[in-house]
């Protein structure tokens, strides 16, 4: 199925164009205005910085293991890994948090169990949080605003509680869509088993039933270091490719286009083109180019599981970059 370009004229973040389609909720809100005075107390949460150096702990702990994986455990690794990512970057982003194409059941329950895999919030919560960084990118409304610095875009957001404005315009955003299907709200409710079994119990014992690797090197190779490394992967998106790259489309805005994360993120990278085009399934005006998650959608169209993926139409991204980029453009 190929996939339509659009060429709708509603406003979008900065004056731009968004498809009608789209849900608002993720276009940038620039009536939104932070309170003044002083900031709220940062209050720590213990139990998550625990777990996260435990988890660090144990992911380097799996690299020192790499040397005695075979090499079918390493390509289970890698597969694992691959399945995970997709459930973030196919499944909750694209498809759940800005709704850029249409996925059938089978699908949709792929993407869901490799989003348990992935173990980065249920669908539901990780696109209402995503949706809430859209419309309030770069503020005290934005889960993980990367003008508070590298670390607390990257981890520290996590290790803290949210910002009462984040919670506040989470909770008035309309989300009826991921409330109306099925498999957001049924993987919400068995979403702890769901993690428990997709993203450790199955990476771990599937190579020691099937080939005989031993269940350490299970748990913490494609276990442990395979989670830890789809985390920092998912997070140098809120980071890294919100302060180091050129910004061909939008020079007024944070978020930048990284090759690195592109391909560390499998196509996530091209961040300053998602920023000012969100509804684009593709998130890169180069399609599959360094953006495996593009190519995977592609694919499930080619197979029927998939449709009608939204475009951004080469005229409006033309006129985008000589109205708002920063000169730094390159064509492929």
């Amino acid at each position: 199925m190929t996939a339509t370009r659009i060429h709708h004229a509603d406003k979008q973040q900065n004056g731009d164009a968004m498809a009608e389609t789209s849900t608002v909720d993720d276009v940038f809100d620039d009536t939104y205005r932070e309170k003044e005075g002083k900031k709220p107390p940062r209050i720590l949460v213990w139990r998550n910085i625990i777990l996260m150096c435990l988890l660090h702990i144990g992911a380097l702990y799996g690299l020192v293991l790499i040397p005695s994986a075979s090499w079918l455990t390493l390509g289970w690794t890698a597969l694992c890994y691959m399945i995970s990512a997709l459930g973030v970057t196919a499944g909750a982003h694209r498809l759940w948090s800005h709704r850029s194409y249409k996925a059938s059941f089978p699908l949709r329950v792929f993407l869901a169990l490799a989003n348990s895999m992935a173990f980065q919030n249920d669908i539901y919560e990780w696109s209402r949080d995503h949706r809430v960084h859209h419309k309030y990118s770069e503020t005290d409304a934005d889960p993980h605003n990367a003008k508070r610095g590298f670390f607390f875009s990257h981890i520290g957001w996590l290790m803290v509680r949210k910002h009462p404005d984040v919670i506040e315009k989470g909770q008035k955003l309309e989300l009826g869509d991921l409330k109306a299907d099925r498999v957001v709200m049924f993987q919400q409710r068995y979403y702890k088993l769901s993690v428990v079994l997709f993203c450790f119990l199955i990476p771990m014992l599937v190579p020691w039933y099937v080939w005989g690797e031993s269940l350490a090197v299970g748990y913490f190779v494609p276990g442990l270091l395979r989670y830890t490394v789809v985390l920092n992967a998912t997070w140098l998106v809120n980071s890294a490719a919100h302060m180091w790259g050129n910004r061909p489309y939008d020079k007024t805005i944070n978020p930048r286009e990284n090759l690195f994360v592109a391909i560390s993120a499998i196509g996530e990278g091209f961040h300053n083109y998602h920023h000012t085009f969100p509804f684009d399934y593709a998130t890169s005006e180069f399609g599959f180019k360094f953006n495996i998650t593009t190519a995977f959608i592609n694919f499930m169209c080619f197979l029927g599981l998939a449709r009608d993926r939204k475009r951004v139409s080469r005229d409006m991204i033309a006129a985008r970059i000589q109205r708002t980029g920063d000169g730094n453009y390159k064509s492929g």
